[in-house]
């Protein structure tokens, strides 16, 4: 299995997000790849950097699952923001098109609230690099199977799964998960996403939500009480082509271990009516008890009996880091998880 991250991943490394109306520091920043990449280490697995940050086939593909105006939008506003008066250093909304916007704006500060759905996005100078290379490290992934591996990793930070055609949110920017099945879709006919993060994936859903060729299915804390709040119910099927491909399975806050491998035993049921030909696996960490945005309550070992669980699948799969932050049991939660799904 081939495990990938590239470094410029580093360059986005916000100080602050806002936490029930306090800031409070990001537990997304570098840290998380630092402890990752020792989680990888404890099982004997080591990551490649990979090349094409700025490719045009990365452009290419990342243009069919997120709007021009919105990748546009990443790659300039920090400069465009800068040149308005009094300005601050990073790019943060302070107005959102609540109920659905009409017009879609010209200023900088009405395009930052249209794209940034949350308090938990900020863009710094260095930020777009880091974006780029986290999505470039899921492709990577993916191209590595559409060729010879049966299995890649892609570490990516920041985490992808929140980010909707045309906006970021949970930390997210451009969707790595999206991108991966996009590349799988030029080697396969029917891919899955499955998503095992602690929050349900609303992006990787609105992105697919009418198509028929990316099945999505989610398991994850119950929204009616976590974040993203507005998406993730049982009743979220899809529409029109895709009515049927998109499988929710929320969970009661707090649910352990054993509750949370019966809901993926029933998700998988699911997919098995689909019949993909190769699968993304959205990897959230998250889900332990002591993750500081804790929701479930997994141990350690479950970690262990979800790698072996999806490995079983026995289909082509890339693994895209989604959630999981930085506590003392991160590292040994990803080691756990692979030592399931390698059989090491």
């Amino acid at each position: 299995m081939r495990l990938y991250y590239h470094p410029d991943q580093e360059r986005h490394a916000p100080e602050l997000f806002l936490l029930r109306g306090r800031p409070a520091p990001s537990p997304e920043g570098p840290v998380r790849a630092e402890l990752l990449a020792q989680g990888l280490a404890e099982v004997g697995l080591s990551l490649t950097a990979p090349g094409g940050v700025d490719s045009e086939r990365l452009k290419a593909r990342l243009a069919k699952i997120h709007a021009p105006r919105y990748l546009d939008f990443l790659a300039t506003i920090h400069a465009r923001w800068q040149a308005l008066p009094d300005a601050a250093e990073i790019v943060a909304p302070n107005v959102h098109p609540c109920g659905g916007g009409h017009h879609y704006p010209r200023h900088p500060v009405g395009q930052a609230g249209w794209h940034l759905h949350d308090m938990a996005c900020p863009i710094t100078a260095d930020s777009f690099a880091g974006i780029l290379a986290s999505a470039v490290t899921a492709q990577a992934a993916a191209e590595a199977v559409n060729g010879s591996e049966h299995h890649a990793y892609a570490l990516c930070r920041p985490p992808g799964h929140h980010a909707g055609p045309e906006r970021a949110g949970g930390f997210c920017y451009l969707n790595n998960a999206a991108l991966a099945a996009t590349v799988l879709r030029e080697s396969f006919a029917r891919v899955a996403i499955v998503d095992v993060d602690l929050h349900h994936g609303n992006g990787t859903q609105d992105i697919f939500y009418a198509r028929h060729d990316v099945w999505t299915g989610s398991l994850h804390a119950d929204p009616a009480d976590f974040y993203p709040f507005f998406w993730g119910g049982a009743d979220e099927t899809g529409e029109g082509e895709g009515e049927g491909a998109n499988v929710n399975l929320p969970l009661p806050l707090g649910s352990d271990g054993a509750v949370f491998l019966d809901g993926l035993e029933t998700l998988l049921e699911r997919l098995a009516d689909y019949a993909p030909q190769a699968v993304v696996v959205a990897l959230g960490l998250d889900a332990h008890k002591a993750d500081p945005l804790a929701g479930l309550a997994l141990e350690r070992e479950d970690f262990t009996a979800v790698g072996r669980r999806l490995a079983a699948l026995d289909l082509p799969t890339v693994l895209v880091q989604e959630g999981g932050y930085p506590t003392a049991y991160l590292s040994h939660n990803l080691a756990a998880f692979m030592a399931g799904f390698t059989g090491a």
